[in-house]
């Protein structure tokens, strides 16, 4: 009942946002997410220990005023994705700027497939549905939302515009078939990872526990890995950034899944330092439960264990 619930409810708000001018759009969404930071105390907290790790230097005020801007993000970007996904494909492209567009055709056209990275970071879903529409869809890597009825909606928006999603099921297969069609596959490299395929990289000058597969996958394959960002300009409009492709370590590098691995976190780091305000910082990313994890041996691990999104909560 309680799943039924709220796809009731955000089937509500799709059909209301359809109708509703942007500037009101953004400030239901940021009222929204104003009214979790205020109830939800547990993840507040989560938000503010990960400012304070990662910012030490700021004051707990410059902080707290961060993490309020965060909460009231993540509303809007709830809001403007149910309203975006109202949108016909030129209203789509008519809303955005994309910089670095040469970066992602010159990657394609290597012919080795492209991996596609990002993190929880600005308009992330929306940057995938444009990008469907710019150049090519892609296969999205994604875990299944526990409310089916809501993961089935969110498959559906998320695949308006060609896309794919790909779950945890033969994840590293229909990758490496996807890849080897020349096509490409956008991974989030954000997430706190519970396998034992984890891998530590320094994130805001912390070992962060975090996937080896897009590395690994780079590595087999000869794909180049170009990081991806979906910054707000205000006003209902976007800019789509394709950054320069995350140059690969040495091939007899002994620790080159690992040096890979940290040189895409850099990218994320370098943005996220820039607008905190755009990330997930009620997520748990820092954890130090269990002790790091083994090096990872060898380029892929057995069986089909999900070791590109991981074993994940809040």
């Amino acid at each position: 009942m309680r799943h039924r619930a709220e796809y009731v409810a955000v089937r509500g708000l799709i059909a209301v946002v359809r109708f509703v001018p942007d500037w009101l759009v953004r400030a239901w969404g940021t009222a929204l997410g104003l009214a979790f930071y205020t109830l939800d105390g547990g993840h507040r907290r989560i938000a503010h220990r990960n400012l304070a790790t990662a910012f030490p230097a700021r004051s707990a005020r410059e902080r707290r005023i961060i993490a309020r801007q965060a909460f009231g993000h993540f509303g809007r970007l709830l809001f403007e994705l149910l309203r975006f996904a109202t949108l016909t494909p030129a209203q789509m492209l008519a809303s955005v700027e994309v910089e670095g567009e040469e970066r992602s055709r010159l990657a394609y056209a290597q012919g080795k497939g492209v991996l596609f990275v990002t993190g929880h970071f600005g308009y992330w879903e929306l940057q995938a549905m444009v990008h469907a529409l710019q150049a090519e869809p892609v296969s999205i890597l994604a875990r299944a939302l526990d409310n089916p009825y809501l993961n089935q909606l969110l498959e559906d928006i998320r695949q308006r515009t060609g896309n794919t999603v790909i779950y945890r099921r033969e994840t590293i297969r229909r990758v490496m078939r996807t890849l080897q069609a020349g096509r490409g596959v956008a991974v989030l490299i954000d997430q706190h990872i519970m396998s034992r395929d984890a891998i530590y990289v320094d994130f805001f000058e912390r070992p962060a526990a975090t996937t080896s597969a897009v590395a690994a996958l780079a590595l087999r394959t000869g794909a180049p890995v170009v990081p991806v960002f979906a910054l707000p300009l205000g006003g209902g409009r976007y800019r789509m950034i394709y950054e320069h492709p995350v140059e690969p370590p040495r091939a007899n590098s002994a620790d080159a899944i690992r040096e890979f691995t940290q040189r895409c976190t850099d990218v994320l780091e370098m943005y996220v330092r820039r607008r905190p305000d755009l990330w997930l910082w009620m997520h748990r990313r820092w954890r130090d439960e269990g002790g790091a994890p083994e090096r990872v041996g060898g380029l892929f691990p057995p069986g089909d264990r999900d070791v590109v999104t991981g074993d994940r909560d809040s």
